[in-house]
C-alpha cells in the first residue's frame, strides 16, 4: 500500500515546496540540499565514486543522501558504494518498459 505524500515547506529556506514521503523525513528542498553537498571531495576512491553529472544530484534525494552521509562521517559502507553505483547505472540507462509492453502488445 502506498504511503500518503503530502508537500512542506523547506526547513532552510523556507520558499519552496518539498514532496513528504514520511513523517520522519527532513523537509530541504534540492536547492539547499545541493548548497550542503557542493564541499568537493578529497579522497581518491571517493572523488572517483561521486564524480557524476550534477543533475543526476538534483533529480535524486537519494544520491543526495549517500553524498551527505559520506561528508558527516567521512566513509561510506560497501552497501551504501554498491547501492550508489546501482542507482547512478539505473539513471544513465533508464529501463524503457513502455516501448517493450508495445511491442508485447503487437506480437498478439
Amino acid at each position: 500500500m502506498p504511503r500518503p505524500r503530502f508537500k512542506q515547506r523547506c526547513a532552510i529556506c523556507k520558499k519552496n515546496m518539498v514532496m513528504m514521503y514520511s513523517s520522519r523525513q527532513f523537509p530541504i528542498c534540492a536547492e539547499c540540499h545541493m548548497k550542503r553537498i557542493s564541499d568537493p571531495v578529497t579522497e581518491p576512491p571517493y572523488k572517483k565514486l561521486f564524480d557524476i553529472p550534477r543533475e543526476f544530484y538534483e533529480k535524486s534525494m537519494f544520491l543526495r543522501n549517500i553524498k551527505e552521509a559520506y561528508q558527516r562521517f567521512g566513509s561510506l559502507t560497501e552497501k551504501q558504494i554498491s547501492a550508489f553505483k546501482k542507482a547512478v547505472k539505473d539513471m544513465k540507462n533508464p529501463k524503457k518498459e513502455k516501448e517493450g509492453e508495445e511491442a508485447d502488445q503487437g506480437k498478439e
